[in-house]
This record gives C-alpha cells, sequence and structure tokens, in this order.
C-alpha cells in the first residue's frame, strides 16, 4: 500500500470507571492510504466510534500514536493546528442531535466558513450557497429553514456540507446512515461516494452493517472488544473470511437468492453476548463465544498476522497455520 494519509499505532484509549476500567479501545494498529475508503465494522460497544473520536481529537489516546500525513497528531490536542482540524472533519450518526436548532442552515454552515476560511459577507454567502448545491439540496429554499423544520436525510446532507466547508482531505463517517430510514440511505450513501470522487476525499467509514461494506469499502477492518480481528481488501474479505468472528457476522447476513448464500461462509452459531469491555475475558475476547477455541485461546491474546497479501487476522488458528 502507498504511504498512508493517517496511521494508528498501537492504540489505546480507556476510560476509569466506578466499575473499574473501561477498554474501548485497546491496541489497535490501522493504515488508510489517500484516496481510499476503509470500513470499520463491529458490533456495538466495540469500540469503533472511539477511534472515531481519538482520531478527530475529541478524546487524547491513552497510549499509542496517530499519525497524519506521517506527523503525530494524538498528543495534546489542545494545540493541533488549524489546518490539521480543518483536513480532518467527522460527520456524526445522528444529525438531528449534531445541529444546532436555534440556528438556520445558513447560520450553521457559516460557522465553519468563519473559523477556517476567513471568508465575508457576499463570499461566505456564496460558499453556503455552493455547499448547498453540493449536497444537492436547493440554496433557495434551505437557506433560511431551522432543523427541526426539514427531514433526517436533509439534516444528514446539511451535515456532510458542514463538513465539507474547510475543504477536507479526511472525513471520519461515524455510522452516517444508521438513524435514517431505507428509503434515504441509499441516496445519501451515493452521494458521498459522488463527493469523494469529486473532492479527492479519504473516508473511514464506522458502521455495524457489514452487508453495506461490499459496493463502500476499500478494505474493511472488524473490532471485537476494542482490538481489530480481521483487515483486508474488501474483494478478498468477502471472498476467504478467516477469524471465526467474521465468519459469524458474515453468515448472519440476510441474502436474497442463491448465489448470495453460495457465497456466504458456513453458518457458525453465536454463543452468547459481547462481555463487557470493564471485564474483557483473558486470552482471546473472543474465545467465549467461539464453536473452534482451543485450550490456549483462554489463555494467551492472539497476535495480528498476515495470512495472505494485505489480508490479517488475529487468531491461534491461522498462528498455528502460518
Amino acid at each position: 500500500m502507498a504511504d498512508p494519509i493517517l496511521s494508528v499505532e498501537r492504540l489505546k484509549k480507556h476510560f476509569p470507571t466506578k466499575l473499574g476500567l473501561v477498554k474501548a479501545v485497546d491496541g489497535i494498529s490501522l493504515s488508510v492510504a489517500a484516496g481510499e475508503t476503509i470500513g470499520l465494522v463491529g458490533e456495538s460497544g466495540s469500540g469503533k466510534t472511539t477511534v472515531a473520536q481519538c482520531i478527530v481529537g475529541i478524546y487524547p489516546p491513552t497510549d499509542g500514536e496517530i499519525r497524519f500525513r506521517g506527523q503525530p497528531i494524538s498528543r495534546e490536542l489542545r494545540k493541533r493546528s488549524k489546518d490539521l482540524k480543518r483536513e480532518i472533519r467527522i460527520v456524526f450518526q445522528d444529525p438531528g442531535s449534531s445541529l444546532n436548532p436555534k440556528r438556520t442552515i445558513s447560520q450553521i454552515l457559516s460557522v465553519p466558513l468563519k473559523v477556517h476560511r476567513n471568508a465575508r459577507g457576499r463570499s461566505r454567502t456564496a460558499m453556503i450557497r455552493n455547499l448547498l448545491e453540493m449536497v444537492e439540496l436547493p440554496p433557495d429554499e434551505y437557506l433560511h429553514k431551522y432543523p427541526q423544520s426539514i427531514g433526517g436525510g436533509e439534516k444528514q446532507m446539511v451535515a456532510i456540507a458542514r463538513a465539507l466547508a474547510t475543504s477536507p482531505s479526511f472525513v471520519v463517517l461515524d455510522e452516517p446512515t444508521s438513524a435514517l430510514d431505507v428509503s434515504v440511505q441509499a441516496k445519501i450513501i451515493n452521494l458521498l461516494l459522488e463527493l469523494q470522487t469529486k473532492l479527492s476525499l479519504t473516508y473511514l467509514f464506522i458502521t455495524h452493517d457489514l452487508s453495506l461494506m461490499r459496493n463502500v469499502a476499500t478494505r474493511v477492518a472488524i473490532m471485537y472488544l476494542g482490538k481489530i480481528c480481521e483487515v483486508a481488501p474488501t474483494v478478498e474479505f468477502f471472498r476467504n473470511p478467516l477469524h471465526p468472528y467474521t465468519k459469524m457476522l458474515l453468515s448472519s447476513i440476510p441474502v436474497v437468492s442463491e448465489e448470495e448464500k453460495a457465497l456466504k461462509p458456513a453458518k457458525i452459531l453465536s454463543r452468547g453476548e459481547i462481555p463487557s469491555p470493564v471485564n474483557v475475558p483473558p486470552g482471546c475476547s473472543f474465545h467465549l463465544r467461539c464453536p473452534m477455541k482451543m485450550e490456549i485461546c483462554s489463555e494467551a491474546d492472539p497476535e495480528m498476522v498476515e495470512v495472505e497479501p494485505d489480508h490479517l487476522a488475529r487468531c491461534h488458528l491461522l498462528s498455528r497455520r502460518s
């Protein structure tokens, strides 16, 4: 892979609580090349949103390093440069809660322009109109509306426009369609793909919907209890899943044709529920639910191994093969 625009190295984010230490992210490494879309997939509580929050600077890491264009950015978040904040942007899951209900759409979009682009008067108004046109919202109709007067899909389009206002190069998409009706989701996805091509954007796409990644992501990474289980190019990932957890997720995806059914891995039944990140089991964190577990799985945490070119996974079964 070419030199990454963003790299995450042994990243940890732990939160102290009254019940104990929550290991939300526990030593993940990941790289993203310029222009690609990497899908970060996992169940609720897997830690994928915390990864996003560390990347955009909402939380400082407990340990590890985040680099953007080769430069470390994970320490002293308050000292992040304005250029860095302009280049890395985020679109949140729920546009209803991320947009200020007391501001018009014009006012919402003007904030990043004031902070990062020093646009004034007619120049700022022209930029706002251009942003709305970019996300397929007629400016004359939407400029003076408030968020509560438009639909969920339209709110998310405004949130996307706000993220693009600073001309970023890297955008974190934190479940951007999960709060929307199915009829609107495809429109948002198509818009994001068109904008990526038009503006040369790089995406970290966070989702719990693995089937969505088949047509969106360049590569797919699977998270479980704060760690990455498997990462591979999308075509290889769906053709040859390696980790038992990945196979479990893929086998549970609904299909509508015999052709799709033939591509699914053999059904793997899920045992129990994902453990609490306050009480992560010893050894491999998936072993309590894994039908293929061995004695070593409860004793030692497996290392990530490259089984095929660019196809990595963490599993003792795979360590024995390599």
